[in-house]
């Protein structure tokens, strides 16, 4: 873990620097992904990374584990509260003429992309590049929201399944509670990434790394890589 750490933070440095950028912003959710990159940044780039906070309505013990991180390995952080921004955008949306079936996921993806829109307002003031934290796993199947967690400069996670980003964060002293804890997006109470996508974390593991998965759940795999299609891709334009 140590070589792949060490290849992580020297990319992190080439990509930051190859841009002509001087540091990296990160968004730190108080979850394991979010936690491994916050530091790899900050390994990276020890005086000029930037965790920002952004709750949405988040759980308390999200925000303190977020705090926990920053304070064990010295990241410097900005909490931005987004509930009344949140609120007020809901506000202003059309609710009763719309399908009520669409409503909880619509509203949902909207916290993401305006904790997206607050990282690269940090990004473009500090000269920094905005860094996602999503894992192949994730990427692999679309769990993220399109143009707002999915939005990054770069994703230093992008080619580790869940299990490589558990023991690199092992291997870093992220503090075990963060490690145990089931995965989530935050986007509303009791949520877990694993329930939401109707898989495993060892199934993705187990697909992305090998293949070698039950019919059934490389079925249930595939289809959502079929669907989420264009979240990995560029918006298409005519040929003409």
């Amino acid at each position: 873990m140590q070589q792949l750490t060490e290849q992580l933070v020297s990319w992190i440095r080439e990509q930051v620097t190859g841009a002509n950028a001087r540091g990296a912003v990160v968004g730190m959710s108080g979850g394991l992904d979010s936690s491994v990159g916050a530091v790899l940044c900050k390994l990276a780039f020890p005086e000029s990374t930037l965790g920002l906070l952004l709750p949405c309505h988040s759980i308390q013990t999200d925000i303190d584990h977020a705090r926990a991180v920053a304070s064990k390995f010295q990241i410097p952080t900005r909490l931005i509260s987004l509930d009344g921004t949140f609120d007020s955008l809901l506000r202003l949306l059309p609710h009763d003429e719309l399908d009520p079936a669409t409503r909880a996921n619509a509203e949902a993806n909207l916290k993401p992309r305006l904790r997206m829109a607050t990282l690269y307002y940090f990004a473009n003031r500090l000269h920094y590049l905005a860094v996602g934290c999503s894992n192949r796993c994730e990427l692999e199947v679309g769990y993220f929201t399109k143009y707002g967690d999915g939005a990054a400069d770069i994703l230093p996670l992008g080619n580790l399944v869940k299990s490589q980003v558990r023991s690199i964060a092992e291997h870093m002293g992220i503090p075990r509670e963060i490690i145990d804890k089931p995965a989530s997006a935050g986007l509303w109470e009791g949520q877990t990434d694993e329930q939401e996508m109707g898989l495993t974390y060892e199934q993705l593991d187990l697909y992305c790394t090998t293949g070698q998965v039950d019919e059934g759940i490389r079925k249930g795999i595939e289809d959502r890589i079929a669907l989420s299609t264009h979240k990995r891709v560029k918006p298409p334009v005519p040929p003409f």
